[in-house]
């Protein structure tokens, strides 16, 4: 619950600036729904809450065009938000949902032993801190119960995930639910050292003949583990050259040749790259694998109801909106909320 504030006042400076010109108004009021109004304040609240996640915002001068682009990006989205809410919130109290005073003795209690806010004191210095009055925090918890229990009752309630659903979604989709071959290796490096006229062709010998050495050794029975960690220069020594698991696929083109036709504990021949000499082990190879339906089942139909509840939810909501007596008063922000349908239908469109 705590939050540091400080990084918000470009935000909020910002929103002073550009309310100057109406300044004489106490109150404006952008749109009602229903009767129920959201206000410029409402509005710019939103905002706030909205640039709190957008970490290039809170370095802007509160005058500079980037906060008011970054301000302009988030409004659509904020505003059919702030709609949204307000038209679930009264479907929620035409239901008879009701945030009891039981209920929300029980919540503050939560929420002070996550915050491990332990006394009364800590607990209303919390609130100060987020600008909260016991009233406002109530009302806040109140609209999110409303919303939940409506969401539960019309919207949840209609969507179910069948077998042959999922299994279809299986079939089509089997390469989100394939491994690709994977490799574990061991690895000695032997660095060839570079000076500023380039390679020297003695330093260059003796890292191969280093090389070939523990590759030698490796094959007479050494560990190679322990060789790895004697003379590999790779920072993969310190766990005796062990690299992996990977997958082969991504291995640079090389390192695949130097592992073709090699069995688990097969050592490689000595290899150049960039870097000096390589000599491998393979430790194991696991070819492609791809999930069996019953194992990746939870997952498909935990996918497939996230898909069908967006689309459902939005359907709910334009029924609802289609029902609601909306009246704006301000131009730009009407504008600003069609934006914001826009791109919300976008969004579910690309989910599909």
């Amino acid at each position: 619950m705590k939050t540091n504030l400080s990084s918000l006042a470009a935000i909020a400076a910002f929103l002073l600036f550009v309310a100057a010109p109406e300044a004489q108004i106490l109150e404006q009021i952008l749109v009602k729904v229903n009767g129920d109004i959201i206000t410029k304040t409402d509005l710019e609240g939103r905002q706030i809450a909205a640039l709190r996640q957008r970490p290039d915002a809170q370095s802007l001068r509160p005058d500079s065009a980037e906060l008011a682009r970054a301000v302009a990006d988030v409004t659509p989205e904020v505003i059919v938000d702030a709609v949204d809410e307000l038209i679930l919130v009264q479907r929620g109290r035409e239901l008879g949902y009701t945030l009891s005073n039981d209920q929300f003795a029980s919540i503050i209690e939560n929420i002070r032993k996550e915050n491990k806010l332990e006394s009364e004191e800590e607990f209303q210095a919390a609130l100060n801190q987020e600008g909260l009055s016991m009233d406002d925090l109530r009302r806040q918890l109140e609209r999110q119960m409303l919303i939940t229990r409506v969401q539960q009752a019309e919207v949840l309630g209609r969507i179910g995930v069948t077998d042959e659903e999922a299994r279809a979604y299986w079939k089509e989709n089997r390469v989100s639910f394939t491994t690709p071959p994977q490799i574990t290796l061991r690895e000695i490096l032997v660095s060839v050292p570079t000076t500023a006229e380039g390679i020297n062709v003695g330093a260059d010998d003796d890292a191969k003949a280093k090389a070939e050495g523990a590759r030698t050794r490796a094959l007479a029975g050494e560990p190679f583990a322990r060789l790895a960690a004697d003379l590999s220069d790779a920072p993969s020594k310190a766990n005796g050259g062990l690299v992996g698991p990977l997958s082969r696929n991504d291995l640079a083109e090389p390192l695949q040749k130097a592992l073709d036709g090699m069995k688990p504990g097969d050592v490689s021949d000595v290899f150049r790259i960039a870097r000096g000499y390589l000599v491998l082990r393979l430790e194991s190879s696991e070819g492609e694998t791809v999930k069996a339906f019953e194992d990746a089942k939870e997952e498909i139909s935990q996918r497939l109801f996230e898909t069908k509840r967006q689309a459902e939810f939005v359907r709910y909501l334009t029924r609802l909106r289609g029902q609601a007596i909306i009246e704006w008063k301000n131009d730009e922000i009407k504008k600003a909320y069609d934006l914001g349908l826009e791109l919300q239908a976008r969004e579910v469109a690309g989910a599909r």
